[in-house]
């Protein structure tokens, strides 16, 4: 098998998880404002609102307006997920709590790195292939790559709300090739979403391989 011009990863799901559930993490920093919710009811709630949620990509808009489009749509996906549960009013400040809950995933406390990850990172750096990243993630993948010690391996990173498309569409793929001059039969994409990673990657021309890792809500 000829070798890779580069390979394209996912991030979340891909390259890192959330410690324990993203529901664990709501419910501890909900905890510290003064409301007790269970893990598990803030899980089925997240789920069900991430799901209802358009893709996060904001097409023809200001690229210096997207950190506010980014924050705002994952205000949307925690106001729906709290409204569910019947937790949202218990709040004195909902606003202070979702600030110091989206500060808290740009940082490494709320994430893990798979096993497999690093040495698969090394050994593909040691023989010259070009590494980069396509996500649906928002803005905060820099600081988290940075904080995970992951970033010196990737010369791109290339996320939907900065394209203006989201995988599975054709666009984002695109972007990422053109960052590296690279033709799509030139390149693998590996991600954990059989619809996003493996079928969008394939339709755009890109070898696919679909890392099927238990699934993850974020």
């Amino acid at each position: 098998m000829q070798q890779p011009k580069v390979i394209f990863l996912d991030a979340v799901g891909t390259l890192f998880g959330v410690r324990g559930s993203v529901g664990e993490v709501y419910s501890d920093i909900a905890r510290q404002f003064g409301v007790e919710v269970a893990a598990k009811t803030l899980d089925k709630a997240f789920y069900n609102s991430f799901k209802l949620s358009d893709r996060m990509a904001f097409p023809g808009v200001d690229p210096e307006e997207i950190l506010k489009q980014e924050y705002e749509w994952w205000l949307a996906v925690a106001t729906r997920a709290f409204k569910e549960v019947g937790y949202y009013h218990k709040f004195a400040d909902f606003s202070s709590f979702f600030a110091e809950l989206y500060a808290h995933f740009a940082t490494a406390e709320p994430w893990f790195i798979y096993t497999d990850v690093l040495p698969a990172l090394e050994y593909w750096q040691k023989h010259g292939i070009q590494l980069g990243i396509i996500s649906n993630f928002d803005s905060r993948i820099y600081s988290v790559l940075s904080a995970l010690n992951l970033a010196n391996f990737f010369t791109s990173i290339t996320i939907s709300t900065e394209v203006g498309a989201a995988k599975p569409e054709r666009e984002i793929f695109i972007a990422g090739l053109q960052k590296h001059e690279c033709l799509a039969e030139a390149a693998w994409h590996i991600g954990d979403s059989y619809k996003e990673d493996y079928q969008g990657a394939k339709a755009a021309g890109l070898r696919a391989i679909w890392l099927k890792r238990p699934e993850t809500l974020l």
